[in-house]
């Protein structure tokens, strides 16, 4: 039986937050850039930024998502140790990352929160589904794709990992990140998705 006490739902609500602080608006804003929630993809993302500002913007956006995840995390380590209630602080994250409370619940896919969460849940984890990631863009040039196969993998990587308590968790994150990605697949589907580095 799930049991969420009352420290596990104050770390949710700071995860959520902590979500919600989209890097990719914020870095456009002090570095006097496009908006990246009206411009390219309209997805305030690392690979958005890629495309409208160049390298340097798009890592600090990459690296601004990861933390959120790993951040949200930690704090959660601080009252809880392994399970499910710690994975499921992670998803709001990535939650707030999608629906911002502080840009009009307009945000982002997820992919690199999700990715930080994995990382803080267990390393191991986390690198295996980011080299996942990559060895698909490499090979296809599709971001989107690249985040489908590795969320999709994530979970058996957890069981593979001797995480079950991870299991359910990302489940619902990889569920999420496909709903995220619907106007991607239908794209993909029909090959008109952008690759890696179009503009």
């Amino acid at each position: 039986m799930i049991h969420i006490t009352l420290i596990t739902f104050v770390a949710i609500i700071i995860a959520y937050l902590l979500g919600s602080l989209s890097s990719a608006v914020i870095i456009a804003k002090i570095a006097g850039l496009p908006d990246p929630r009206k411009e390219g993809s309209n997805n305030p993302g690392a690979t958005n930024m890629l495309r409208l500002a160049g390298k340097k913007f798009a890592l600090l956006t990459l690296l601004g998502d990861i933390l959120k995840g790993v951040i949200a995390v930690l704090i959660g380590r601080l009252f809880l140790q392994q399970g499910f209630n710690l994975s499921l602080i992670g998803i709001f994250a990535v939650i707030g990352h999608i629906y911002p409370v502080f840009f009009k619940f307009k945000g982002g896919k997820g992919v690199a929160t999700g990715f930080g969460v994995m990382f803080a849940l267990n390393p191991l984890l986390g690198l295996t589904a980011a080299i996942t990631w990559g060895i698909i863009a490499a090979v296809f040039r599709y971001s989107s794709l690249a985040a489908l196969v590795a969320y999709t993998l994530s979970p058996f990587y957890a069981l593979l990992f001797r995480h079950a308590d991870y299991f359910l968790c990302l489940v619902i994150l990889a569920i999420i990140l496909f709903w995220r990605h619907r106007e991607n697949i239908q794209r993909l589907k029909k090959r008109t998705e952008p690759k890696i580095g179009a503009a």
